[in-house]
Order: C-alpha cells, then structure tokens, then sequence
C-alpha cells in the first residue's frame, strides 16, 4: 500500500498518472496546501522540502518515504518494472529528459502560473520572462517529438507521464500549442489514456475556483528560512 500525499496540482497530477498507470493500491492523503498542512512536522519528516507529492512505500519494511516528483515516478517504476525503457542507453536518455522536466520545463511553467494566476498586481515583465521560456520548452519537446510516438524509446513511460501534466495546461497558461504540432498530437495521445483521466479528476473538487486571498498567497509564497 502507498500513502500518496496529493494535491491536485500539476506536479500532483505526474505521480497520479503513474499509480493509476500501475493499478498499485494507495491511499489518498489530500494536502491543502493553501491552508499550509505542508507544513506539518509529520509531512516535514516524509518531504523536508515542504512540497508535495510524496509518497511512503508501506509495502516496505521498515515503510520507505519518497519525495520530489522524479525521484518518486523512478522509484516506483523501477520497483513494478513498468514504464521505463530498456537498455542503458534508453536508460540514459529517460534521465535526461526527466531532469530536463523537473529543472527545466516544471520551473519555467510553475513561475509562469505564479504570475499569470498568483501574483496580486500585474507584473509584465515577468510574465514575458517566464512565458518567452515556458514557449522555449514547449519547442524543445516538439522537436523531441519529431518522428517519435512518445518521448523516450517506442513505449510510452514515466518520461511523458511527468512532462505531459505543464504541457495540459499551456492553454490557461496564455501558450500556444498551434506552432507545435508533434506536441499537439502527443498531448492528446497520452490525454485520452484512461488511467490519465482519473489522474487528472483525482481531486478536482478540491481545486481553487476563485483567485488566492492575502492569507493563502502568504501561506504559499512568503516562507522564508530561519531569521
């Protein structure tokens, strides 16, 4: 049994993806991060870096915690030997274009999203910055695309399970998929997968209808270190 720390986010959406991919049980422990439950020492001793998902392993003795996105979906496939591909040189490439997610095309997107649904006054600098990168990504991925069924190797696996959730998104976003249509074709492949679909409704109840209050900006954006 897995204990999924869960909310529906983008991020959240990646790791969802591949338990329901994977059929494994789990248990959904929905964190609200906008009233700071993140930040409880009993998430802190699973994801010291305040961020969710994460997950612990129960099936594991002692129970194996797990956080960050990545780190999460390898441990995972590794561990049900699904969806990753074969052979050390597809291995290879499937590490790249993971860090690539989580360094490149998860940040470029999250600060997009700050500044396009967060950000209390309008900020148009910053919105190009991040949007003029966001578009970058989405060019990147395209001509990965070229030619290939999914990211990495002839198989879908965890590579287009973590990148795809920001690519979903890129119309909210203000992108435009238009100019990529490699990515278009690969986004509405991997969105038709049954097990993608309850990914992205786990939860939807609970996602925001309405802009963040003063309170819930100061909760998710003004944590500091100590001093």
């Amino acid at each position: 049994m897995i204990d999924f720390y869960y909310w529906p986010t983008p991020n959240g959406w990646k790791v969802a993806i591949l338990l329901e991919e994977l059929g494994t049980p789990y248990d959904l422990k929905l964190l609200n991060i906008g009233k700071g439950e993140q930040f409880a020492d009993s998430f802190l001793a699973i994801s010291p870096n305040n961020r969710m998902p994460a997950i612990v392993d129960r099936g594991e003795d002692p129970p194996v915690p797990v956080f960050e996105s990545g780190a999460i979906m390898w441990y995972l496939a590794e561990k049900h030997g699904r969806f990753l591909p074969e052979g050390a040189l597809l291995r290879k490439e499937a590490l790249e274009w993971m860090f690539w997610q989580v360094g490149n095309q998860g940040p470029m997107a999250g600060q997009l999203s700050h500044f396009v649904n967060y950000a209390p006054d309008d900020q148009p600098y910053s919105k190009s910055r991040y949007a003029n990168e966001y578009d970058r990504c989405l060019a990147v991925l395209d001509r990965r695309l070229e030619g290939r069924e999914w990211i990495v190797g002839d198989a879908y696996s965890i590579v287009d399970m973590i990148n795809w959730p920001w690519v979903l998104i890129a119309r909210p976003l203000g992108g435009d998929l238009d100019p990529y249509p490699n990515l278009t074709r690969w986004r509405t492949a991997v969105k038709t997968r049954p097990a993608v679909r309850r990914a992205v409704d786990l939860g939807k109840e609970s996602r925001r209808s309405a802009p963040p209050g003063e309170e819930e900006r100061r909760i998710l954006f003004g944590q500091k270190g100590k001093g």
